[in-house]
């Protein structure tokens, strides 16, 4: 099988998952698109988590050209990204009971606030007791999850739930078991993965929604400019200055 045509299977792959998200899960995003414009109208700040690769959709919508000046990384030492060293310590810290709730406890976070946790499997405990803790301490969230995993594999946290289990609104992104859209002769394992994109997208999608349900209220959505357009910089010193108290990626 040529290189170029397992390229455009992933492609396939991805415009299917793609089309799918958009078709089946349109009520869910205007949800928390509504539910988003909820919280900043009524002055709420916005986070967003994810662990490993799902941090990569959280960091995504965060200080962005085009995103909402007033979403917030939530970080988690050590389960951000790959570049922790040994790479796999984020895999064990994902499932540490009691880690999130000290995460949440010494972070801006309050009630009234909104945290979006994404995780792919919704089954470790740290973006489970993410979700119940934040819940707990009044704030609204919306889980972005592959649903299939809650009727596929096991929990790792000890009530046996899952993340989609505590959320107010759930954005299933549809990703099969595994993660892997590919498979090929000579190629032992599952490969490619397109979690990324469609969490990405759901994000995005999500965040649009937003904007319009601000616009549609006659608020004006807190957005960035790109720094490398004339006069973002400017633009983006006035929005920042203006929401100053509910941006924490500055200080």
């Amino acid at each position: 099988m040529s290189e170029s045509k397992l390229a455009g299977q992933f492609f396939d792959a991805a415009i299917g998952l793609l089309q799918r998200v958009r078709d089946e899960e349109s009520a869910n995003v205007a949800a928390a698109g509504a539910a988003i414009a909820d919280t900043v109208a009524a002055g709420g700040r916005l986070f967003a988590f994810g662990a490993g690769h799902s941090s990569l959709a959280a960091q995504d919508v965060v200080y962005r050209a085009g995103g909402f000046a007033v979403m917030n990384l939530l970080t988690v030492p050590g389960v951000v990204g790959v570049d922790v060293m040994p790479a796999t310590l984020g895999s064990a810290l994902e499932r540490v009971d009691g880690l999130a709730g000290a995460v949440l406890d010494s972070s801006p976070a309050r009630a009234g606030d909104l945290l979006v946790i994404i995780s792919l499997s919704g089954r470790n405990a740290l973006p489970v007791e993410m979700a119940m803790n934040a819940r707990a301490l009044g704030l609204k969230v919306i889980g972005v999850t592959s649903v299939a995993y809650a009727t596929e594999t096991t929990s790792r946290h000890l009530t046996g739930t899952y993340l989609k289990d505590h959320c107010d609104i759930v954005l299933d992104s549809k990703i099969a078991v595994g993660d892997a859209e590919l498979t090929a002769d000579g190629i032992e394992a599952p490969f490619a993965p397109a979690s990324t994109v469609v969490t990405s997208a759901l994000m995005q999608a999500m965040m649009a929604a937003a904007a319009g349900e601000l616009a549609e209220r006659g608020i004006e959505p807190p957005l960035l400019r790109s720094g490398n357009v004339d006069g973002g910089t400017e633009w983006n010193g006035r929005v920042m200055t203006e929401y100053g108290d509910r941006i924490f990626y500055r200080h």
